[in-house]
Formats: structure tokens, C-alpha cells, sequence
């Protein structure tokens, strides 16, 4: 909901409410508001606190509860949380159906698995195989100008 998703969004960033509601021009009790459900902003407001957030309208006004986590703040703009999956006895999972809609996944798709301290990644094979090739471009340029 609007009014946890502004609360979070707000502690995660370090804000008081006063803050917020000074860069999009409005008072701290009309903010207040906002986080209690009292009343809620109209779309400009939304426009303006979504910039504010780096998130955005769409992911300002829904909540995105998780299985075993509960509520998780909007995702950055450009990001997604697609929720959570579980590992099964042979390691597969699913992928959520949105993340495949959106990338364009297949039954029989390769993907790459990529990985840093933190997590996974995934990546089709098309586009990895295009960065590597243009990394590898950028290389023998550099080679050749040296």
C-alpha cells in the first residue's frame, strides 16, 4: 500500500518527514498524512515523490510482500523484484512468469549464471555473448593503439 511504501521508502533514504515534504512543497503534516492513510497524493505529488525515491509511480503505490521476507520496499527505477523462488532437491527453479515476459524467456533457453559475493544473476546467452563480443572489440582497439 501508498502509506507503508512512502514509510519505508523514507527510512531507507534517511529522511524525516519534514525533508520530504519541503522538496515537493507541501507541509510535514500534509506528508504525515500520507504515511497514516488519512489522504493521499494526487499524481503530480506521486510524480514528485517517485523522483524523490528513484522508484517508480507504479512501484510507489503497490506493495510487494515477499513469502518468508513480508514487505519489501519498491524497487529502483528500472529494477524489478520479482519475489521469491525456492531451490529444488536438483537445484532448478522457476522463474516468476513476469521476468520471463519481460526478458523474453523460453522453455530451452540458455541462460548464463553469473555470480558475485552476494547473488546470482542470469543473463541470456544472446546478450552476454554481445557484451563479450563488444569488450573483446574494445580490446584489440586498445592493443592496436598502443
Amino acid at each position: 500500500m501508498l502509506k507503508d511504501n512512502l514509510v519505508m521508502l523514507r527510512n531507507i533514504h534517511g529522511f524525516s518527514q519534514e525533508a520530504i515534504a519541503e522538496k515537493i512543497g507541501i507541509s510535514r503534516q500534509a506528508y504525515a498524512k500520507w504515511e497514516t492513510g488519512a489522504t493521499v497524493p494526487d499524481v503530480e505529488k506521486c510524480s514528485l515523490l517517485a523522483e524523490v525515491y528513484g522508484t517508480t509511480i507504479d512501484s510507489l503505490i503497490r506493495t510487494e510482500p515477499v513469502e518468508g521476507v513480508g514487505m519489501i520496499p519498491p524497487a529502483p527505477k528500472g529494477k524489478n523484484v520479482w519475489g521469491s523462488v525456492a531451490v529444488n532437491d536438483r537445484g532448478q527453479i522457476v522463474i516468476p512468469k513476469g521476468a520471463r515476459d519481460l526478458f523474453g524467456l523460453t522453455g530451452g533457453q540458455r541462460l548464463i549464471v553469473l555470480s558475485d559475493e552476494t547473488g546470482i544473476a542470469l543473463i541470456p546467452d544472446e546478450a552476454f555473448m554481445e557484451s563479450m563480443k563488444r569488450a573483446m572489440e574494445y580490446m584489440d582497439k586498445e592493443a592496436d593503439e598502443m
